[in-house]
């Protein structure tokens, strides 16, 4: 049996073998969700996620695949991301945010 692709929740792409990812902790570990749940994201989709909300926000506000998808910032770079092959990676586009 065929294993199949494990998929980015927030950019809703496949994520290939050898692409780059890593784990991200829906309640940050710095606001004391050090065993908490994460989720396996594509870098370049962490990176956005991380350039765009402070760990205050993500643990007050956007601790669900379905807030961070509603984050205007977020939805429009989901927007742009998802038009792009599964592999893809470049640096954070945008602005990063004020910390």
């Amino acid at each position: 049996m065929a294993s199949e692709l494990p998929i980015c929740p927030l950019c809703g792409r496949g994520i290939l073998p050898g692409t780059r990812q890593s784990l991200h902790h829906l309640v940050p570990k710095l606001k004391g969700c050090k065993g908490g749940a994460t989720i396996l994201l594509h870098q370049i989709c962490h990176n956005e996620i991380h350039a765009t909300l402070t760990e205050a926000e993500l643990a007050r506000d956007f601790s669900t695949i379905t807030a961070l998808r509603a984050h205007p910032r977020l939805a429009k770079f989901i927007a742009w991301v998802a038009k792009r092959p599964p592999d893809f990676h470049s640096k954070t586009p945008g602005r990063r945010r004020k910390r």
